[in-house]
């Protein structure tokens, strides 16, 4: 390895493991406080602590290394540049690609490890993790209950004032709200002087016994003139006993995470396994839905006591009418209820169905996730390193800025993406892939525009043709000189350039000093009524036309305004529909569309006005087409802004051709 490889390595691997242990220890910090914030202080040993530490690290390396490959690449890079070293390497014949080949080599390496971690690692971590978490609850029940605040077991809700004991099991001032599975509400609340929590570590049953206290709940009659007498029930107990699931504890503790996790736990191979026993199961239930439709359909037995040699006659009447009224009964009656029993199994199957896509798109996502995990290092190098050269800063200031604003759009598009894969909206392997391949063009163009010296943007091809397109043109191009002239002329009083412009003769072959004085005069705002008492000519069709174009200012402001607040109220009614606001939604809508009702009429009567100038300066072929007009009335804006400076600038035009 030469000198120049060893540094360049050198330099990066030792940022590279400081930012690594920084954003480490920030992770883990985020972590026990989501995860283990209600521990603190309820008598855990350290070397518990410590385990759940160790195993939760793991799922944090394909977040940790490629937001630590990006900072470090830009830091690096950018402190090269700042040196000049990047330079030095330069004027010596090295490009960008030589300096960073050293690096590449490390990167793929890296990326290699990272996907064998990901596939042995994490899911030991995951599967450690996820029993730890387990045994915690079933060792010390109570840790699952938190004084002076609700805390939801299964189907209870419990608030408790205080805890006591080696365990925190004996609980004083408790109060239960137990939730039903037949309807919503607290129908049923249990409130007692004491209570202990009971547990082995064999059990995955949590028993809570509650001393001295009253039982309340209320009763829902099926006839609703009885509920408006609103009975309930109420005892008093001595001692009272309620069975928590364990289980049921651990997956509703923190978003389900002994379900949505267990995928996690499995290596490439195991994933295959599951992903074709899921599809497999999928199948045989499909088949299975169809099979008991079919059946329950009774078609196979439709035509058992049918004598095929007798022949009917064509019936054209209703068929219900072939039979007494207390067979219509019974045949409407049995068809109703073999709709909704039929409707039932429909829908129950269609939830089931959903909950199974769900559980196997993750996997699919959990496998791919792997993959992409080492091509992401990659990736991220290949933006964070040309991009470092490009801003040519280092340190931690500007370049952890643009690491966690990059890190976030790339963390956002993964997120959004694996999202809407588990929900089936997108392709699973898509969601996995899209945030890197994302990522793949930038990191082509950032490393194509560092290679050639140029700027991480070049907009100047793009601003100055709009430029040119939406500002107002001037129909005289000043010289150098002319120029100097013109800010000469800015020093006469109003007299005297009304001197210089009727000084102008008819037959003078140079009229520029007329046209940069009028040019001049004109720019100062002064009405063309003072400027035809001071002896100037003016056309009246000139001070007409002056009067067109305000009006068609205002006319084309108003539009303007109009059109604003109806693209407004348009974005606003799609917000509160999304957001189940029908009344909001609705009224959104309407004055949404008396806004654009409003920019249809000035729109109108400002084009009206518009061809009138044109007439009135006697330039009818410049008047508006209105197929034209009505084409771009959706982009009124552009439009707004291009009118307006063509018709300022015509009527600047007919001012140098026609005042004298």
């Amino acid at each position: 390895m030469k000198i120049l490889d060893r540094y360049i390595l050198i330099t990066f691997l030792r940022t590279f493991f400081s930012v690594f242990i920084i954003f480490m220890f920030i992770f883990v910090l985020q972590g026990l406080w989501l995860y283990i914030s209600e521990l603190a202080g309820k008598d855990l040993d350290i070397s518990v602590t410590a385990k759940f530490i160790l195993y939760y690290m793991p799922r944090l390396i394909p977040l940790v290394v490629p937001l630590t490959i990006l900072l470090t690449s830009i830091m690096v890079f950018g402190n090269f540049a700042e040196n000049y070293e990047f330079a030095a390497m330069k004027s010596t014949g090295i490009s960008l690609q030589r300096a960073m080949r050293s690096l590449s080599v490390f990167i793929v390496i890296l990326g290699v490890a990272c996907f064998f971690f990901a596939n042995n690692v994490i899911p030991w971590g995951e599967y450690h993790f996820y029993n730890l978490r387990k045994n915690i609850a079933k060792v010390k029940p109570a840790l699952a209950i938190a004084e002076g605040q609700f805390n939801e077991i299964g189907n209870i809700n419990i608030k408790v004032d205080k805890k006591t004991g080696e365990r925190g099991q004996y609980l004083d001032g408790v109060i239960i709200h137990e939730k039903s599975s037949t309807r919503t509400g607290n129908h049923k609340v249990i409130v007692s002087e004491k209570g202990e929590l009971k547990s082995s570590p064999d059990s995955n049953v949590l028993q809570l016994e509650l001393l001295n206290g009253n039982y309340y709940e209320e009763i829902i009659d099926s006839k609703n003139s009885r509920n408006e007498k609103k009975p309930h029930a109420k005892s008093y107990f001595e001692s009272y006993i309620i069975n928590v699931d364990l289980e049921i504890l651990n997956t509703e503790d923190l978003d389900e995470k002994s379900q949505s996790d267990r995928y996690s736990m499995l290596d490439i191979k195991q994933l295959n396994r599951a992903i074709d026993t899921l599809d497999k199961e999928r199948k045989d239930d499909l088949k299975a839905l169809s099979n008991t439709l079919y059946n329950r359909s009774t078609y196979t037995a439709l035509n058992l006591n049918i004598d095929k040699n007798k022949k009917d006659s064509l019936y054209t009447g209703e068929l219900l009418d072939l039979f007494n009224l207390q067979n219509k009964l019974q045949i409407i009656n049995l068809a109703t209820n073999s709709a909704n029993s039929t409707t039932q199994i429909i829908e129950s199957n269609k939830r089931n169905f959903a909950t199974k896509k769900i559980w196997y798109n993750k996997h699919i996502t959990a496998l791919h996730d792997k993959f992409v995990l080492a091509v992401a290092c990659i990736i991220l190098f290949f933006v964070g390193a040309p991009l470092g050269a490009l801003i040519r800063k280092g340190g931690l200031g500007l370049p952890m800025v643009v690491a966690i604003v990059l890190f976030l759009t790339y963390h956002f598009f993964g997120i959004f993406a694996i999202n809407s894969a588990e929900k089936g909206s997108l392709n699973p392997i898509i969601g996995s892939w899209l945030s890197t391949t994302v990522m793949l063009p930038l990191s082509i163009y950032l490393t194509s525009r560092a290679t050639n010296d140029k700027g991480v943007f070049q907009i100047d091809p793009l601003l100055v043709p709009l430029k040119q397109l939406f500002t107002s043109k001037r129909p005289i191009r000043l010289s150098e000189s002319e120029t100097k002239e013109y800010n000469y002329y800015k020093k006469y009083t109003l007299e005297e350039l009304v001197k210089v412009i009727k000084s102008q003769g008819e037959y003078d072959l140079d009229k520029r000093p007329k046209e940069i004085a009028l040019h001049n005069l004109l720019n100062r705002n002064i009405s063309l009524e003072n400027l035809k008492t001071e002896g100037l000519e003016i056309p009246a069709k000139l001070i007409e036309a002056k009067s067109i174009l305000k009006d068609f200012k205002d006319y084309s402001k108003t539009s303007l305004v109009s059109f604003t607040i109806g693209g407004i109220l348009l974005i606003l009614h799609f917000v509160f529909r999304n957001n189940k606001l029908p009344e909001l939604a609705e009224a959104s809508l309407s004055l949404s569309i008396i806004s654009f009702i409003f920019l249809a009429i000035y729109a109108v009567v400002s084009a009206i006005v518009y061809s009138k100038f044109y007439k009135t300066i006697n330039e009818k072929q410049k008047r508006i087409n209105p197929i034209w007009f009505f084409i771009t009335l959706p982009l009124y804006p552009l439009k707004y802004i291009f009118l307006k400076n063509r018709i300022e600038q015509h009527f600047y035009l007919s001012c140098i051709n026609n005042i004298k």
